[in-house]
C-alpha cells in the first residue's frame, strides 16, 4: 500500500543528485578579471589575440588564475581571471593589454575592460554547470539612463524622403526649381502650375507619409509637405525599438551575463549591466555610431594608377578593407543600412560558394536595381562606419541586374565568414542619436550586503518555520524540513539551469515558495491527522492523506502558478524576475510534496506490516476526550 517501486526512488535520487550538482556553483562565488572584446564590428578575438594576451602577461611578469577562450554566436572574448584578493593585479592586467593590443589609442581594435567572472571549478563547467545569474542589485555594476533625440529621428526621415521625393520627380519626368528642407517641412519650387498639380498628384500617391499644400507667391507655386503626425509617432516609436536592438547587439561585446535594456516612457531607455566594473568602457560601447553605406568601386585604370602614386582621384574617397588593401570607393552613395530589412548567411545554388543574402524594402529594391542594371560587370563595396572612419567589410562583382529586392553576396568567402558578415550587416546603426543623462554606479559591496540580507532572512526563515514542524509534527515535521531543503535546492538548480537573472524580488520569491511549500506539508500532515482521528490503521491514514491532500496542494499551486504567469506576461523588470522564481517554485513545491516527502515516509514505514502508531504529534480525538469528561464526572 504504502511502498514505492525501485524506479520511483531512483528517478527521484536522480533528479535531488542532478539538482545538488547544479546548484553548487552558485557557492564558489566570483573574482576580478580582464576581458577582451572586439572594439570594432569588423574586428574578431581569435586564438592569435588569445597568444597575444598570454605573451603581453607573461612579459609584464602577471600570473593570472585562469584565461579562457570564448567564441559563440553571442560571445567572442578572452577572460583573463585573477583571485578574489588580487584586484590590484587586475587593474595592472587591463593597462598592460591595452597597450600591447591597441596600437592605435585614438582607434582601439579591442575593448579591454574590467568585468567579474565566476570561480566555477573546470569539472562543473564541463557539465556545463554555472551559477545564476545575479542582477544589479544583487552583483553591482553600473546603471544608465539615456534619453533619445528624437527630433533628429524625424530629421532624418524628412532627409530620406527629401532624395526620395527627388528620385520620384525624376523617374516621372516632372520639372522642379529646387527642393529644400526647413526645419519640420519639405518645399517643392515649380515654374508652372500644371507641373505643380501634376506632382502633387503623384506625390499624395506615392509619398502618403507627408501631408502637401500648393500655394502660389510671387509667380511661382510651392508645394509644402508636412510630416503627418501619425508618421511622426511612427518615426519615434521605430527609432526606440531601433535604438534598443542595436544596444543588445553591442552589449553583447561586453560580455554582459542578462543585461536589461528596456524602453522607459516616450522617449527614455534604461541600461542597467550587472558585474561590469569599468563605466568607460560601457559608455563607450553605448555611445558608438555605426552607419552602413553602399557605394561603387571605382576600378579605373586612371584612378588605380592615382592610387599607386598615393593621390586619390576627385569624387573618391580611399578606404580599407578587412585584409589591409586599399579601395577606392566613389562619393555617391548608393544605399544605407535604413534600406535593409534582413541579412542571412546562405550557400550559392550553382558554386556551393557561402553567400550573405540581404533582403531590401521597396525603396532599396528599386534604387538596387537601377544601379545593378547600370553597372553589370562592376563591384560594389559595402562600407560600415564607426566613429567617423569607414571599412570596406566586402565588395562584391555585380555579375547581372539585381531586381525583387534579394540580394547575395559571394566572393572567396568563408562560413565563418559569411555568418559574421550577415549578423554585421543585421545590427544595423542607431535611428537616433542618445545622450547619458543619468549615470549610477552599484558597487559589489552593496550587491554583496543584499545577497547576506536576502539570505539571511530567508535562513531564518526556513530555521524557525523547520523548528516549529519538528514539534509540532515530530518525525513527519523532520521529514517537512527534508522535503523543504529539497525544494530550495531544486529552485536553485533550475534558476541555474535556465540561467535566468536573481534579483532582491527573487529572493522574496523564494521566501515565499518557502512558505507555500510549508502549507502544502502542513496539509499533507493534517488530512493524515484526521484519517487518524476518523479510526483508520496508520498504513490506510499515510496513504489517504497524501491522496486526499494532492487535489489540495494541485489546485493551490495552479491557481498560484496562474498568477505567476500573468505576472510574467504582463510585468516587466523586478516583477519579472520575482514571476519567473514564483513559477519555478509552485512546480518544485508540488513535486517535493508530493513525490520526495512521500518517498521518505514509504521508505521509513512501508516495511511495516504491524503498524500501529505514527510519529506525527498529538492526534485529538474528539470522541476520546468527550469519554474522558463523561469518565471524570
Amino acid at each position: 500500500m504504502n511502498r514505492y517501486p525501485l524506479w520511483k526512488y531512483i528517478l527521484i535520487a536522480i533528479v535531488l543528485i542532478t539538482g545538488l550538482i547544479y546548484t553548487v556553483p552558485n557557492f564558489f562565488g566570483e573574482s576580478p578579471a580582464v576581458q577582451v572584446s572586439p572594439g570594432k564590428a569588423t574586428a574578431k578575438v581569435t586564438e592569435a589575440t588569445l597568444h597575444s594576451v598570454e605573451t603581453a602577461l607573461a612579459a609584464a611578469n602577471i600570473k593570472p588564475n585562469g584565461i579562457f577562450y570564448e567564441q559563440g554566436a553571442q560571445q567572442n572574448s578572452v577572460r583573463v581571471r585573477f583571485a578574489p584578493t588580487e584586484g590590484e593585479l587586475q587593474l595592472k592586467a587591463r593597462d598592460v593589454l591595452e597597450t600591447a593590443l591597441n596600437t592605435d589609442p585614438a582607434d582601439p581594435t579591442y575593448i579591454v575592460a574590467l568585468n567579474l567572472v565566476p570561480n566555477t571549478p573546470q569539472w562543473l563547467l564541463s557539465l556545463n554547470a554555472l551559477p545564476m545569474y545575479l542582477g544589479l542589485d544583487l552583483r553591482g555594476g553600473v546603471h544608465f539612463l539615456l534619453a533619445v533625440d528624437m527630433k533628429a529621428a524625424v530629421n532624418k526621415r524628412l532627409e530620406t524622403s527629401v532624395g526620395d521625393i527627388r528620385t520620384l520627380l525624376r523617374e516621372r519626368r516632372i520639372r522642379h526649381s529646387g527642393i529644400t528642407k526647413s526645419g519640420d517641412s519639405i518645399d517643392i519650387t515649380f515654374a508652372s502650375e500644371a507641373e505643380a498639380d501634376k506632382a502633387l498628384e503623384v506625390l499624395r500617391d506615392r509619398q502618403a507619409d507627408l501631408q502637401y499644400e500648393l500655394t502660389g507667391v510671387d509667380g511661382k507655386y510651392i508645394i509644402h509637405g508636412t510630416m503627418s503626425q501619425k508618421t511622426m509617432s511612427s518615426v519615434q516609436e521605430y527609432a526606440l525599438k531601433q535604438n534598443v536592438s542595436t544596444l543588445h547587439n553591442r552589449i553583447n561585446e561586453l560580455g554582459v551575463a542578462e543585461p536589461v535594456i528596456a524602453q522607459q516612457g516616450a522617449d527614455r531607455i534604461v541600461v542597467q549591466l550587472p558585474g561590469v566594473q569599468d563605466t568607460a568602457k560601457a559608455k563607450d560601447i553605448l555611445g558608438r555610431t555605426a552607419t552602413l553605406e553602399v557605394r561603387m568601386v571605382d576600378d579605373s585604370p586612371e584612378a588605380l594608377t592615382s592610387l599607386s602614386q598615393g593621390t586619390v582621384p576627385f569624387g573618391t574617397e580611399r578606404f580599407k578593407d578587412r585584409e589591409g588593401r586599399d579601395i577606392l570607393v566613389k562619393k555617391e552613395v548608393v544605399l544605407t543600412g535604413d534600406n535593409l530589412n534582413d541579412a542571412q548567411p546562405g550557400f550559392d545554388n550553382q558554386t556551393h560558394e557561402p553567400t550573405v543574402n540581404l533582403t531590401l524594402d521597396n525603396k532599396g529594391a528599386r534604387k538596387f536595381k537601377d544601379v545593378t542594371r547600370e553597372n553589370v560587370g562592376k563591384r560594389m563595396a559595402i562600407i560600415l562606419f564607426e566613429k567617423g572612419k569607414g571599412e570596406v567589410v566586402t565588395a562584391p562583382v555585380i555579375r547581372q541586374e539585381i531586381g525583387g529586392g534579394r540580394v547575395q553576396i559571394s566572393g572567396r568567402m568563408t562560413t565563418v565568414e559569411a555568418t559574421d558578415t550577415a549578423l554585421l550587416l543585421r545590427a544595423g546603426s542607431l535611428a537616433a542619436p542618445m545622450e547619458i543623462i543619468e549615470e549610477r554606479l552599484v558597487g559589489p559591496s552593496l550587491g554583496a550586503e543584499n545577497i547576506k540580507a536576502g539570505f539571511r532572512s530567508t535562513v531564518w526563515g526556513f530555521l524557525c518555520v523547520s523548528l516549529f514542524m519538528i514539534l509540532y509534527y515530530q518525525l513527519f515535521g523532520i521529514i517537512s524540513a527534508i522535503t523543504l531543503t529539497c525544494n530550495i535546492l531544486l529552485l536553485v538548480a533550475l534558476l541555474s539551469m535556465l540561467q535566468a537573472t536573481l534579483t532582491l524580488p527573487g529572493i522574496a520569491a523564494m521566501a515565499l515558495t518557502l512558505g507555500m511549500a510549508v502549507d502544502s506539508n502542513v496539509l499533507i500532515n493534517e488530512r493524515i491527522r484526521e484519517e487518524l482521528r476518523a479510526g483508520r490503521m496508520p498504513q490506510l491514514a499515510i496513504s489517504e492523506g497524501y491522496e486526499m491532500a494532492f487535489n489540495t496542494i494541485l489546485d493551490s499551486n495552479i491557481t498560484s502558478l496562474i498568477a505567476g504567469v500573468a505576472l510574467l506576461i504582463f510585468g516587466s523588470g523586478p516583477v519579472r524576475g520575482f514571476a519567473v522564481v514564483h513559477c519555478l517554485g509552485n512546480l518544485t513545491s508540488i513535486f517535493t510534496a508530493v513525490m520526495v516527502s512521500r518517498a521518505i515516509v514509504n521508505l521509513y514505514y512501508g516495511r511495516k506490516k504491524k503498524l500501529t502508531k505514527l510519529s506525527i504529534g498529538q492526534v485529538w480525538r474528539p470522541n476520546a476526550t468527550v469519554k474522558s469528561a463523561a469518565k471524570g464526572a
